[in-house]
């Protein structure tokens, strides 16, 4: 009786009987008997936000005695599992690190100068320290809300003009997922400009940038031909849609490729090359030399190893192709003040739009590494980069005087950083290699028995010391003594670089710690992260994420492994995947698990096209229907139709449930050509499907699979598992259910877990294969990222969340995720409609509130609420997804009590403004919602012509103090002014501080 008193008492006045219920409770709890040695606070009670008592009185509002009995009432009997995962028991946080750093110490550091488009760095330790590690900097969301992201995003408009200065072209997206992907993004983008099926593709490129390449395109029916000489092309055909080269190629050779360009550009054939950004501190650019489009990976300017990843593939293009680039773009824009403001342009989130006519499905970038790589160049500058380039650039010109000298033959003539040996027949590979073991140094072997060196940011002279012992020749201080050496470098040749770079001034003022801490400081103030409120984008899951958990991401066991260092140097991070792997399928009811997918989008292609290759060895080749509903996520018809699959459409009831009736028409109509079903569960409405068993079921009896898409499986693990209800193959959101953080739109990873019969087809790689374990039994379809484990850096985040949670924790997570949605929904009820219940009349782990009549009565639309939530703190939930004039709202597990209650006090003050605009009290026009967020300038300002006060405009309610006020620093944004005028770098600085 004393709790429901006192949450009645809460909604009449929020701040004081809030505490007042929670000190009650504190109080008149009996004690627990005096415990000398009481156990350590388990890590399940630090992530699930709600204190016991708290969920106490949240069931009690919703009518419920426990969370089991909300369980059975939420989740379809049919499909609740019934025990406990088999996963260990919880491990503290303290006891997590040392296993963690013992599993890491089996890794083995070795010397790595084995290139291939990796490589060893100086990440600064101030840069580490502030963005890598800092959640001010990790957790925010993607900028869709850009008056709270500015700092973000003026980061990621420094990376577009780094990028887009190094490579002398017009303009440069935020980041793609990684080399290979931006390749095959480029390539793609080029039969789309000009509607040719071929592509000529040097053999020069890395042979995992080619492999993804030829996956990509075999599933679009477009031609690859693989070329020694790609000057041997036939360009007078004018069939040949793109040309893709290196530079420098994958052996190290620099080479003038200008003639070639224009010639293929002469038959209307775009040219795209892979480049290297620190080398092009030193060389001529790609645009000076021809190139429609440029990309690669800015991974060697401040980002770790990693084992693979993550790091920020860069993508550039000429002007004329900026409106079919794919990914994210940062433009600048202007606020309602006429201030310059910066935000997304043009095409981000276009797959939603445009399903499968999608140019892309890219959903996540890599923006906390994009950032860390535009700070890297902004505390460098240009002379810095050109200064480290330089010292690379030497180092290698040693080394290859000092090899030629002991009679080994150098296969680059010109070269930036890397070396093709061929070496004699006295002192072969073999002995190269036997000697370079001695050192505990890796090198690439070519399989004709040359020797690859790639020289980085991190060799020293005595590095080169002991590469020339490895080649049998003369010390350094030897080699140093002949000037003719210099006579091959860079700088000395027409390849060489005359044209300025980075001249902003953002990247020449801030080369001191103190000046570059500074600006880091002051871009994150400029942003809402996990650090300052609840951020309750549905179908985002914005949880936690742990100190505890992010902490092995920086140990160095972990930063310094190459992706293609020797198995046995790795075997830490084998074990870790081993692990992770066995837990999630003990999580989702499969059989094996991919690493290789670091997206969610990804992740669907990667298990659509996984699918398709299984059809296509069983004999059925004309499978090719893939069923998608209508409220399914955006990327999922996009994925299908790159997958190369034909999307048909299943409706969906009013309710959101998909439509049986139709589904049975469906599959019966295409029984021969089906290949898979997507489906999303819980749906993209928030409910819990009654029939999805027999949804699968109906699909498997007409020959299909059934592919789900793990977006909502923070509604599911513990209660129900896919692969036990009938799906053969989903994607899992590490960075949502499992706690990697969204790193201001990426990374992310999107592993796929799939039934037994679908293990053989999981992706592959060319030079480290994720399924050598099967031997011939393997039927890859191909590769869908460069690296073999994709994100492998970021893996340790997922993998500790779950052993510090125990299969008990993670089900009372999801449990709470359950009851903190259905606490929301009916405490904003009678002031906003849920729209979508299941039929006991509760939602999953998220909601959809209605709002679509503001518009009518008030002229408000989602982005006014949106907007107006800035001025008290908080992000926006999902705007207008999956239905138009929608907001979609989850609270996840790890929001507690009182910041839900603030939050639902936001709305619920936010719906009594809407009402004085209803009843006449406020102008349409002129009211708080349509002149959100109210920045401290604009309050503060001596001229104040609202119809409202200033106090109503930035402390709306009593929670919002001055102490704990978040001040947006722009005004609301022009969107349309942006796209108008779109300016995608830095602009001219005209009283810069």
């Amino acid at each position: 009786m004393f709790r429901l008193i006192a949450h009645k008492c809460a909604r009449k006045n929020y701040l004081n009987n809030n505490i007042f219920k929670n000190v009650k409770r504190c109080v008149t709890q009996s004690p627990k008997s005096e415990n000398l040695f009481p156990e350590r606070v388990d890590f399940p009670s630090r992530h699930i936000g709600p204190r016991d008592h708290d969920v106490v009185t949240m069931l009690d509002l919703l009518g419920y005695k426990s969370l089991d009995q909300l369980t059975d009432d939420a989740v379809p009997k049919q499909i609740q599992f019934q025990g406990l995962m088999d996963i260990n028991e919880p491990i503290s946080e303290y006891d997590l690190i040392d296993r963690a750093r013992g599993i890491a110490e089996k890794n083995q550091i070795w010397r790595s100068y084995i290139g291939m488009g990796y490589h060893n760095c100086c990440v600064p330790h101030s840069i580490m320290r502030n963005m890598f590690e800092n959640p001010g900097w990790t957790t925010q969301y993607t900028p869709y809300q850009p008056e709270i992201a500015q700092g973000r995003l003026e980061s990621l408009l420094n990376y577009q003009t780094m990028v887009s200065d190094m490579t002398g072209l017009d303009v440069a997206n935020a980041s793609l997922l990684d080399e290979g992907t931006a390749a095959a993004e480029a390539l793609s983008l080029c039969h789309r400009h000009n509607k040719r099926m071929k592509f000529v593709v040097s053999e020069r490129i890395h042979p995992q940038t080619l492999a993804v390449v030829q996956t990509r395109l075999d599933a679009l029916g477009l031609d690859v031909k693989v070329m020694t000489d790609v000057r041997e092309a036939d360009f007078a055909q004018r069939d040949i849609s793109a040309v893709l080269l290196q530079c420098p190629d994958t052996r190290g050779l620099v080479y003038d490729y200008s003639g070639l360009a224009a010639a293929a550009q002469e038959h209307g054939t775009l040219v795209v090359v892979a480049t290297d950004l620190l080398a092009l501190a030193l060389l001529r650019p790609p645009a000076e030399c021809g190139a429609n489009l440029a990309v690669g990976t800015s991974q060697r300017l401040g980002v770790p190893l990693g084992y693979g990843g993550p790091h920020a593939g860069f993508f550039a293009a000429e002007h004329a192709l900026v409106r079919m680039m794919p990914g994210r773009m940062v433009g600048v824009t202007r606020d309602a003040a006429g201030r310059d403001a910066y935000r997304l342009a043009l095409q981000t989130r276009e797959q939603h739009i445009r399903r499968d006519k999608a140019t892309s499905n890219i959903c996540t970038a890599q923006a906390l590494l994009a950032n860390m790589s535009a700070m890297f160049a902004v505390y460098h500058g240009p002379q810095g980069l050109r200064d480290i380039a330089t010292r690379v650039h030497n180092a290698a010109l040693v080394l290859d005087y000092g090899i030629r000298q002991r009679g080994h033959k150098q296969s680059n003539e010109v070269y930036f950083d890397t070396l093709h040996v061929v070496p004699t027949a006295d002192h072969d590979a073999n002995a190269i290699k036997a000697r370079a073991q001695e050192k505990k140094i890796n090198l690439r072997y070519f399989k004709d028995g040359a020797v690859g060196v790639a020289l980085d940011e991190t060799t020293t002279m005595q590095d080169v010391d002991d590469l020339l012992w490895i080649f049998d020749g003369e010390k350094v201080d030897e080699v140093v003594k002949n000037d003719a050496l210099r006579s091959r470098s860079l700088l000395k040749g027409p390849f060489r670089r005359t044209s300025p770079y980075l001249t902003h001034p953002v990247f020449n003022m801030h080369h001191s710690e103190s000046k570059i801490v500074r600006y880091m400081k002051r871009l994150e103030n400029k942003d809402i992260s996990l650090v300052h409120s609840m951020i309750p984008l549905g179908s985002c899951t914005m949880k936690l994420n742990s100190t505890t958990e992010m902490m092995p991401c920086s140990f160095k066991h972990f930063t310094d492994i190459h992706p293609f260092a020797p198995l046995e140097q790795c075997q830490g991070y084998h074990t870790l995947f081993a692990e992770l792997a066995q837990d999630l399928c003990a999580v989702t009811g499969y059989d094996r698990v991919s690493f290789q997918p670091n997206s969610g989008a990804q992740g669907e292609y990667a298990g659509l096209r996984t699918i398709k290759r299984y059809h296509e060895f069983r004999g059925d080749t004309g499978r090719n229907i893939c069923l998608i509903p209508v409220s399914a996520h955006g990327t999922n018809p996009a994925s299908a139709h790159m997958a190369g699959m034909r999307v048909c459409a299943i409706r969906v009831t009013a309710n959101g449930d998909i439509d049986m009736d139709h589904l049975k028409d469906m599959v019966e109509q295409h029984s021969s050509q089906l290949s898979c079903l997507m489906l999303t569960y819980p749906s993209t409405f928030g409910v819990f499907e009654e029939r999805a068993a027999d949804v699968c079921a109906l699909v498997h009896a007409h020959g299909g699979q059934v592919y789900l898409d793990g977006a909502n499986m923070n509604a599911q693990v513990g209660l129900c598992r896919p692969g036990d209800y009938g799906s053969d193959v989903s994607h899992l959101n590490l960075h949502k259910t499992f706690c990697i953080p969204h790193g201001g739109g990426g990374p992310g990873m999107g592993p796929i877990g799939v039934k037994a019969h679908l293990a053989p087809f999981l992706p592959s790689h060319p030079v480290v294969d994720p399924l050598a374990d099967l031997g011939d039994a393997a039927h890859s379809f191909g590769s869908v990222s460069a690296a073999p484990f994709g994100s492998s850096a970021i893996l340790p985040i997922s993998w500790a969340y779950i052993k510090m949670m125990g299969p008990k924790g993670l089900r009372k997570a999801t449990q709470v995720a359950i009851l903190n949605a259905n606490y929301m929904s009916r405490r904003l009820d009678g002031h906003y409609k849920t729209l979508y219940k299941g039929e006991r009349g509760l939602v999953a782990h998220e909601f959809i509130i209605d709002v679509r009549d503001l518009k009518k009565t008030a002229n408000i639309e989602p982005g006014d609420i949106a907007k107006r939530l800035m001025d008290f703190g908080f992000h926006a939930p999902t705007m207008s997804w999956p239905v138009a004039g929608t907001l979609m709202i989850e609270p996840t597990e790890s929001e507690d009590l009182q910041e839900i209650d603030r939050f639902c006090e936001a709305l619920i003050a936010i719906r009594k403004e809407i009402k004085d605009i209803e009843d006449g009290v406020m102008d349409k026009r002129l009211n708080p919602l349509k002149m959100a967020p109210h920045t401290q300038e604009e309050v503060i300002t001596e001229e104040w012509n609202r119809p409202y006060t200033r106090e109503q405009a930035a402390f709306p309610v009593p929670y919002v103090k001055g102490e704990t006020k978040i001040w947006p620093t722009v005004s609301r944004i022009d969107d349309m002014y942006g796209d108008k005028h779109l300016v995608c770098t830095c602009p001219p600085v005209i009283d810069d501080f």
